[in-house]
């Protein structure tokens, strides 16, 4: 399946990589890598993860990358055969995005 972000998700992985890099000097391209590597899984399997239900009662997977601790929220539209990204998320905020 093809894997695409919105534009809020694709905004936040690009805030969490700025700072990864900026803040992380002896593994500064990890959360880069565990992303692409998350993004190639999902394509491939897209019932990984675990069911989320948000705010507004939709259904969403989640999947945690483990080394960075940061969640991906993405949706499945079979109809489009695509992977909807809707959050890249860290996991230590202990609340879920808006979504």
């Amino acid at each position: 399946m093809k894997v695409v972000f919105t534009p809020e998700a694709e905004q936040q992985a690009d805030e969490m990589d700025t700072w990864w890099r900026a803040h992380r000097p002896k593994a500064p391209g990890l959360f880069a890598r565990e992303l692409a590597a998350v993004r190639e899984s999902i394509a491939g399997t897209p019932t990984l993860g675990v069911r989320y239900r948000t705010r507004s009662g939709k259904v969403a997977q989640r999947i945690l990358m483990p080394k960075t601790r940061t969640h991906v929220y993405f949706e499945v539209d079979e109809e489009q055969d695509m992977v909807v990204v809707l959050a890249v998320w860290g996991a230590p905020r202990r609340r879920g995005p808006r979504l």
